[in-house]
C-alpha cells in the first residue's frame, strides 16, 4: 500500500487558496492514501468562536469537500485531511475520511488543547475504524495522541494504519507516537504542519516533522522542521496484524482488563 502525508503552511483565513495549493499538489501525486495537517485549509489559531463558525463550512455544502472528493475519484486514492466543521451553530474540529466515492468517515476531536476548549465544541462522535481496499484505518487528532486510550481502542477495532492529522506544538510529541505504534503494532501516519501563525491574541509556532511509523515503534521516515513536503512510502499493513511479542506473549490477548477499571472510571 502506497502511503504518505503532505506537509505544508497554510495561510490562516485563505481557505480557497489553501484547498487550491493543497489539490495542485497532490493531483501530482499517485497513492492509496494520503494525510493532510489539522485544519489545513482553515488556519489554526482562531481569535474566538466566531470567526472560526465564519471561516468553517457544513459537510453538506462545502467546496473543499466537494472538490477533494473529485480530486479522489480522479486519482483514485484516498485522503484523511483535517477540517474546521460547521454543524448548526457549533463548529467542530474534525478529520474527514475521503475516497473515490466521496465523503466515507468524520470524526470529531474528542480531546481539545488549549485554546481550542475556546472556539470548538467536544467531539461527539464515536471512535471508530473504517475498511479502505481491505485494509483497516481510524483517525484521531493532534492532541489525541497524549490519550493511550485512543489509539488501544482504535486498535482493539482492528485499525491497522492509525491517520493523525496534527498541528503540533510540543517538542515531544512525534516521539510519543511511536509508543503508540509500539504498545498496540499498528502503523501511524501524523501529518503535521510547520511555521507561525501571528494572530491578534499571539505568535503560535508549529514543528513540522511529520512523520511514519511502523508497528514496533520503528521510525519510518520524519520530516524536517521547517520543509514543504509530499512523503510517499509503500507498507504491508498486514505486519499490523502480528500483535505476538514473544512465541508466549501477545499485545492484545494478555490484557487484563479487569485490573484496569479505574481509568474508566469518572
Amino acid at each position: 500500500m502506497r502511503v504518505g502525508f503532505y506537509q505544508f503552511r497554510p495561510v490562516f483565513g485563505k481557505v480557497a487558496h489553501n484547498r487550491r495549493k493543497v489539490l495542485e499538489k497532490l493531483s501530482q501525486v499517485e497513492a492509496d492514501l494520503i494525510v493532510l495537517p489539522e485544519l489545513p485549509f482553515t488556519g489554526y489559531s482562531f481569535t474566538n468562536r466566531e470567526e472560526a463558525w465564519h471561516l468553517a463550512e457544513p459537510l453538506d455544502n462545502s467546496p473543499t469537500l466537494w472538490e477533494l472528493a473529485e480530486l479522489c475519484a480522479r486519482k483514485k486514492m484516498h485522503l484523511v485531511t483535517g477540517f474546521a466543521e460547521r454543524a448548526g451553530q457549533q463548529v467542530y474540529n474534525s478529520a474527514l475520511l475521503i475516497g473515490p466515492q466521496g465523503l466515507i468517515h468524520t470524526y470529531r476531536k474528542i480531546h481539545l488543547f488549549d485554546r481550542e476548549k475556546l472556539i470548538f465544541a467536544p467531539g461527539n462522535t464515536p471512535l471508530s475504524v473504517q475498511e479502505i481496499h481491505g485494509v483497516r484505518v481510524g483517525m484521531m487528532i493532534c492532541f489525541d495522541w497524549s490519550f493511550p486510550e485512543v489509539a488501544r481502542v482504535l486498535a482493539l477495532q482492528g485499525a491497522q494504519i492509525l491517520c493523525h492529522p496534527s498541528n503540533l506544538v510540543l517538542s515531544y510529541c512525534q516521539q510519543a507516537m511511536l509508543t503508540r505504534c509500539l504498545e498496540n503494532h499498528v502503523f501511524a501516519i501524523t501529518a503535521n504542519r510547520y511555521g507561525q501563525e501571528r494572530r491578534p491574541h499571539g505568535t503560535i509556532r508549529f514543528t513540522g516533522k511529520s512523520q511514519i511509523v511502523a508497528p514496533r515503534g520503528q521510525l519510518i521516515y520524519r520530516a524536517p522542521s521547517r520543509k514543504e513536503m509530499v512523503y510517499l512510502t509503500e507498507i504491508d499493513p498486514e505486519e499490523a496484524r502480528n500483535k505476538q511479542l514473544t512465541r508466549r506473549n501477545h499485545s492484545f490477548s494478555d490484557r487484563r482488563p479487569e485490573f484496569y477499571r479505574t481509568i474508566c472510571q469518572v
